[in-house]
Protein backbone atom coordinates (compact mmCIF):
# COMPACT_ATOMS: atom_id res chain seq x y z
CA UNK A 1 0.00 0.00 0.00
CA UNK A 2 1.47 3.48 -1.18
CA UNK A 3 1.01 6.28 1.18
CA UNK A 4 1.11 9.83 -0.35
CA UNK A 5 1.79 12.77 1.10
CA UNK A 6 0.25 16.45 -0.09
CA UNK A 7 2.34 19.26 1.53
CA UNK A 8 0.34 21.90 2.57
CA UNK A 9 0.62 25.48 0.74
CA UNK A 10 3.11 28.12 2.55
CA UNK A 11 0.66 30.86 3.93
CA UNK A 12 1.85 34.14 2.13
CA UNK A 13 3.46 36.50 4.24
CA UNK A 14 0.85 39.16 6.63
CA UNK A 15 1.26 42.16 8.43
CA UNK A 16 0.33 42.94 11.64
CA UNK A 17 -2.99 42.68 10.52
CA UNK A 18 -3.00 39.72 8.77
CA UNK A 19 -2.72 41.14 5.29
CA UNK A 20 -0.40 41.18 2.61
CA UNK A 21 1.30 44.30 1.89
CA UNK A 22 -0.51 46.93 -0.83
CA UNK A 23 2.18 47.59 -3.54
CA UNK A 24 0.50 50.44 -3.83
CA UNK A 25 1.19 51.72 -0.76
CA UNK A 26 4.84 50.66 -0.50
CA UNK A 27 5.44 52.28 -3.59
CA UNK A 28 3.38 55.95 -2.06
CA UNK A 29 5.23 55.19 0.93
CA UNK A 30 8.91 55.16 -1.01
CA UNK A 31 7.32 58.49 -3.40
CA UNK A 32 6.88 60.18 0.12
CA UNK A 33 10.14 59.30 1.56
CA UNK A 34 12.10 60.43 -1.54
CA UNK A 35 9.96 63.87 -1.93
CA UNK A 36 10.84 64.16 2.72
CA UNK A 37 14.59 64.46 1.02
CA UNK A 38 13.96 66.33 -1.50
CA UNK A 39 11.09 68.83 0.45
CA UNK A 40 14.47 70.56 2.31
CA UNK A 41 16.21 71.43 -0.84
CA UNK A 42 13.28 72.83 -3.03
CA UNK A 43 11.88 75.06 0.16
CA UNK A 44 15.67 76.57 0.11
CA UNK A 45 15.72 77.59 -3.72
CA UNK A 46 12.39 79.09 -3.77
CA UNK A 47 12.60 80.96 -0.54
CA UNK A 48 16.34 82.39 -1.21
CA UNK A 49 15.94 81.84 -5.40
CA UNK A 50 13.17 81.90 -6.56
CA UNK A 51 10.84 84.42 -4.58
CA UNK A 52 14.05 86.79 -5.10
CA UNK A 53 14.10 86.34 -9.02
CA UNK A 54 9.90 86.75 -9.07
CA UNK A 55 10.23 89.72 -6.59
CA UNK A 56 12.59 91.75 -8.61
CA UNK A 57 10.92 91.19 -11.98
CA UNK A 58 7.78 92.66 -10.38
CA UNK A 59 9.99 95.58 -9.10
CA UNK A 60 11.11 96.38 -12.44
CA UNK A 61 7.06 97.28 -13.58
CA UNK A 62 7.03 99.56 -10.26
CA UNK A 63 7.68 102.75 -9.18
CA UNK A 64 9.87 101.84 -6.55
CA UNK A 65 11.14 104.49 -4.06
CA UNK A 66 12.75 104.99 -1.14
CA UNK A 67 9.67 106.51 0.29
CA UNK A 68 8.36 102.82 -0.79
CA UNK A 69 9.83 101.36 2.56
CA UNK A 70 7.97 103.46 4.37
CA UNK A 71 4.65 103.70 2.89
CA UNK A 72 4.67 100.31 1.21
CA UNK A 73 3.26 101.76 -2.29
CA UNK A 74 4.96 100.65 -5.13
CA UNK A 75 1.86 101.83 -7.53
CA UNK A 76 2.97 99.96 -11.02
CA UNK A 77 4.24 102.12 -14.21
CA UNK A 78 4.29 99.28 -17.18
CA UNK A 79 7.01 99.11 -18.97
CA UNK A 80 8.33 102.97 -17.96
CA UNK A 81 11.46 101.39 -16.30
CA UNK A 82 11.87 99.32 -19.05
CA UNK A 83 11.74 102.21 -21.28
CA UNK A 84 13.93 104.66 -19.37
CA UNK A 85 16.68 102.06 -19.58
CA UNK A 86 17.04 100.93 -22.58
CA UNK A 87 16.86 104.62 -24.11
CA UNK A 88 19.79 105.36 -22.39
CA UNK A 89 22.69 105.76 -23.61
CA UNK A 90 24.90 104.62 -20.61
CA UNK A 91 22.82 101.07 -20.79
CA UNK A 92 24.55 100.31 -24.07
CA UNK A 93 28.21 100.92 -23.30
CA UNK A 94 27.49 99.14 -20.16
CA UNK A 95 26.08 96.23 -22.21
CA UNK A 96 29.25 96.29 -24.84
CA UNK A 97 31.82 96.79 -21.59
CA UNK A 98 30.22 94.15 -19.62
CA UNK A 99 30.93 91.67 -23.16
CA UNK A 100 34.14 93.30 -23.54
CA UNK A 101 35.04 92.16 -19.81
CA UNK A 102 33.82 89.04 -19.94
CA UNK A 103 34.76 87.65 -23.07
CA UNK A 104 38.31 89.28 -22.80
CA UNK A 105 38.65 87.70 -18.82
CA UNK A 106 37.51 84.58 -19.84
CA UNK A 107 40.05 84.25 -22.88
CA UNK A 108 42.96 85.94 -20.59
CA UNK A 109 42.14 83.52 -17.69
CA UNK A 110 41.67 80.13 -19.90
CA UNK A 111 44.94 80.37 -22.24
CA UNK A 112 47.14 81.40 -19.26
CA UNK A 113 45.39 78.48 -16.87
CA UNK A 114 45.54 76.03 -19.63
CA UNK A 115 49.58 76.67 -19.85
CA UNK A 116 50.25 76.68 -16.35
CA UNK A 117 48.44 73.32 -16.02
CA UNK A 118 50.36 72.30 -19.10
CA UNK A 119 53.62 73.38 -17.52
CA UNK A 120 52.75 71.62 -13.67
CA UNK A 121 51.47 68.61 -15.27
CA UNK A 122 55.16 67.61 -14.94
CA UNK A 123 57.42 66.86 -12.22
CA UNK A 124 59.94 68.85 -11.09
CA UNK A 125 61.55 70.29 -7.86
CA UNK A 126 59.44 72.70 -6.21
CA UNK A 127 56.30 72.30 -8.68
CA UNK A 128 54.24 71.73 -5.15
CA UNK A 129 55.26 74.83 -3.69
CA UNK A 130 55.00 77.53 -7.22
CA UNK A 131 51.32 75.69 -7.93
CA UNK A 132 50.05 76.63 -4.04
CA UNK A 133 51.81 80.55 -4.58
CA UNK A 134 49.93 80.82 -7.83
CA UNK A 135 46.60 80.12 -5.43
CA UNK A 136 47.48 82.99 -3.69
CA UNK A 137 45.31 85.72 -6.00
CA UNK A 138 42.06 83.34 -6.05
CA UNK A 139 42.52 83.07 -2.12
CA UNK A 140 42.60 86.63 -1.51
CA UNK A 141 39.14 88.79 -1.58
CA UNK A 142 38.40 90.64 -4.35
CA UNK A 143 38.04 93.91 -3.00
CA UNK A 144 41.34 93.54 -1.53
CA UNK A 145 43.71 92.42 -5.03
CA UNK A 146 41.31 95.28 -6.12
CA UNK A 147 42.63 98.10 -3.61
CA UNK A 148 46.08 96.87 -3.94
CA UNK A 149 46.20 96.85 -7.64
CA UNK A 150 44.74 100.20 -7.31
CA UNK A 151 48.24 101.42 -6.01
CA UNK A 152 50.24 99.25 -7.90
CA UNK A 153 48.48 100.85 -11.27
CA UNK A 154 48.75 104.64 -9.78
CA UNK A 155 49.99 106.77 -12.31
CA UNK A 156 52.23 108.87 -10.14
CA UNK A 157 53.10 106.68 -7.22
CA UNK A 158 52.09 102.89 -8.33
CA UNK A 159 55.07 100.21 -8.78
CA UNK A 160 54.24 99.61 -12.00
CA UNK A 161 55.53 102.84 -13.78
CA UNK A 162 57.84 103.58 -11.29
CA UNK A 163 59.55 100.27 -12.37
CA UNK A 164 58.68 100.94 -15.64
CA UNK A 165 60.35 104.53 -15.09
CA UNK A 166 63.54 102.49 -13.97
CA UNK A 167 63.66 100.39 -17.45
CA UNK A 168 63.40 103.84 -19.72
CA UNK A 169 60.17 102.50 -20.94
CA UNK A 170 58.02 105.15 -19.55
CA UNK A 171 56.71 105.51 -16.20
CA UNK A 172 53.80 108.07 -17.04
CA UNK A 173 50.81 105.33 -18.27
CA UNK A 174 47.49 106.22 -16.79
CA UNK A 175 46.33 103.19 -16.54
CA UNK A 176 43.69 103.31 -14.59
CA UNK A 177 42.50 106.85 -14.98
CA UNK A 178 42.65 107.35 -18.93
CA UNK A 179 39.28 105.68 -21.13
CA UNK A 180 41.55 104.50 -23.39
CA UNK A 181 43.54 102.35 -20.78
CA UNK A 182 40.92 101.76 -17.55
CA UNK A 183 38.76 99.25 -19.09
CA UNK A 184 42.35 97.00 -20.26
CA UNK A 185 43.42 97.64 -16.97
CA UNK A 186 40.45 95.66 -15.59
CA UNK A 187 40.56 93.25 -17.51
CA UNK A 188 44.09 92.09 -16.68
CA UNK A 189 43.42 92.30 -12.82
CA UNK A 190 40.74 90.50 -13.32
CA UNK A 191 42.64 87.69 -15.69
CA UNK A 192 45.14 87.66 -12.86
CA UNK A 193 42.56 87.30 -10.22
CA UNK A 194 41.28 84.31 -12.40
CA UNK A 195 44.12 82.16 -13.35
CA UNK A 196 44.43 80.04 -10.53
CA UNK A 197 41.20 78.80 -10.92
CA UNK A 198 41.02 77.48 -14.30
CA UNK A 199 44.60 76.17 -13.90
CA UNK A 200 43.39 74.04 -10.57
CA UNK A 201 40.56 72.45 -12.45
CA UNK A 202 42.42 72.06 -15.61
CA UNK A 203 44.95 70.43 -13.83
CA UNK A 204 43.12 68.14 -12.34
CA UNK A 205 41.83 66.88 -15.74
CA UNK A 206 44.92 66.55 -17.07
CA UNK A 207 46.01 63.94 -14.36
CA UNK A 208 42.57 61.83 -15.30
CA UNK A 209 43.62 61.52 -19.22
CA UNK A 210 45.31 57.99 -19.35
CA UNK A 211 48.92 57.81 -19.83
CA UNK A 212 48.65 55.03 -22.52
CA UNK A 213 47.45 57.55 -24.88
CA UNK A 214 50.27 59.62 -24.83
CA UNK A 215 52.83 56.92 -25.26
CA UNK A 216 50.71 55.55 -28.30
CA UNK A 217 50.91 59.10 -29.39
CA UNK A 218 54.59 58.87 -29.17
CA UNK A 219 55.08 55.49 -30.81
CA UNK A 220 53.07 56.64 -33.63
CA UNK A 221 55.98 59.71 -33.92
CA UNK A 222 53.18 62.50 -33.17
CA UNK A 223 55.05 65.62 -32.30
CA UNK A 224 54.03 67.68 -29.33
CA UNK A 225 51.71 70.16 -30.54
CA UNK A 226 50.06 67.28 -32.28
CA UNK A 227 49.26 65.33 -29.28
CA UNK A 228 48.33 68.18 -27.53
CA UNK A 229 45.74 68.81 -30.27
CA UNK A 230 44.89 65.39 -30.91
CA UNK A 231 44.90 63.65 -27.07
CA UNK A 232 45.28 66.46 -24.85
CA UNK A 233 42.54 68.73 -25.74
CA UNK A 234 39.66 66.26 -26.95
CA UNK A 235 40.15 64.34 -23.63
CA UNK A 236 39.71 67.62 -21.49
CA UNK A 237 36.70 68.76 -23.18
CA UNK A 238 34.74 68.33 -20.27
CA UNK A 239 36.41 69.78 -18.19
CA UNK A 240 36.81 73.19 -20.31
CA UNK A 241 33.33 73.32 -20.89
CA UNK A 242 32.55 73.27 -17.00
CA UNK A 243 35.61 76.11 -16.76
CA UNK A 244 34.24 78.28 -19.16
CA UNK A 245 30.46 78.42 -17.38
CA UNK A 246 31.45 78.69 -14.20
CA UNK A 247 33.76 81.47 -15.44
CA UNK A 248 31.56 83.34 -17.75
CA UNK A 249 29.04 83.32 -14.35
CA UNK A 250 31.52 84.79 -11.71
CA UNK A 251 32.55 87.47 -14.39
CA UNK A 252 29.39 88.75 -15.86
CA UNK A 253 28.27 89.67 -12.90
CA UNK A 254 31.56 91.37 -11.29
CA UNK A 255 31.25 94.61 -9.33
CA UNK A 256 33.43 94.46 -6.39
CA UNK A 257 36.22 94.59 -8.46
CA UNK A 258 35.53 97.71 -10.67
CA UNK A 259 34.13 99.59 -7.91
CA UNK A 260 37.19 99.03 -5.80
CA UNK A 261 39.74 100.03 -8.87
CA UNK A 262 37.70 102.23 -11.01
CA UNK A 263 34.46 102.98 -9.67
CA UNK A 264 32.96 102.56 -13.51
CA UNK A 265 34.97 105.50 -14.46
CA UNK A 266 36.54 107.43 -16.00
CA UNK A 267 33.61 108.94 -17.81
CA UNK A 268 32.09 104.96 -17.60
CA UNK A 269 34.46 103.88 -19.69
CA UNK A 270 34.40 100.65 -16.99
CA UNK A 271 30.93 100.74 -16.28
CA UNK A 272 29.60 97.40 -17.00
CA UNK A 273 25.46 95.89 -16.00
CA UNK A 274 26.65 95.13 -12.90
CA UNK A 275 28.17 98.66 -11.96
CA UNK A 276 24.88 99.78 -13.55
CA UNK A 277 22.88 97.79 -11.29
CA UNK A 278 24.45 99.40 -8.49
CA UNK A 279 24.81 102.83 -9.60
CA UNK A 280 20.51 102.72 -9.88
CA UNK A 281 19.77 101.08 -7.23
CA UNK A 282 22.28 102.32 -4.46
CA UNK A 283 23.26 105.69 -5.69
CA UNK A 284 20.68 106.81 -7.89
CA UNK A 285 18.25 105.00 -5.89
CA UNK A 286 16.00 104.12 -8.59
CA UNK A 287 15.79 100.54 -7.76
CA UNK A 288 12.78 100.06 -10.39
CA UNK A 289 15.40 100.84 -13.16
CA UNK A 290 17.72 98.70 -11.11
CA UNK A 291 16.09 95.53 -11.28
CA UNK A 292 15.35 95.87 -14.95
CA UNK A 293 19.06 95.51 -15.72
CA UNK A 294 19.46 93.13 -13.30
CA UNK A 295 16.69 90.88 -15.09
CA UNK A 296 18.88 91.89 -18.03
CA UNK A 297 21.91 89.95 -16.43
CA UNK A 298 19.88 86.98 -15.81
CA UNK A 299 18.56 86.77 -19.05
CA UNK A 300 21.92 87.19 -20.44
CA UNK A 301 23.13 84.16 -17.90
CA UNK A 302 19.90 82.13 -18.73
CA UNK A 303 20.68 82.12 -22.33
CA UNK A 304 23.87 81.29 -21.75
CA UNK A 305 23.32 78.01 -19.74
CA UNK A 306 20.42 77.35 -22.10
CA UNK A 307 22.57 76.84 -25.51
CA UNK A 308 25.51 75.04 -22.70
CA UNK A 309 22.45 72.70 -21.92
CA UNK A 310 21.34 72.03 -25.29
CA UNK A 311 25.13 71.92 -26.89
CA UNK A 312 26.04 68.81 -24.09
CA UNK A 313 22.49 67.17 -24.62
CA UNK A 314 23.27 67.08 -28.40
CA UNK A 315 27.02 66.26 -27.96
CA UNK A 316 25.27 63.25 -25.57
CA UNK A 317 23.22 62.00 -28.54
Amino acid sequence: MTTSTVTAPVPAKTSGKGTAPDPARQRLRRRLAQWGFVAPAVVFMLLFFGYPLVRNVVMSFQHYTPKTFFTGEAPFNGADNWASVFQDVLFGKALWHTLVFTAGSLLGQFCIGLALAVFFNRRFPLGGVLRSLILLPWLVPMVVSGIVWRRILDQDTGVLNTFLDTLGLGGQTPWLTSPDMALLSVILVNIWIGIPFNMVILYGGLQEIPKELYEAASLDGASGWRTFRSVTLPMLKPVVTVVLVLGFMSTVKILDLILALTDGGPADATQTLGTLTYQNSFVELDFGAGAVVGNVLILISAVFAVFYLRANRTEGK
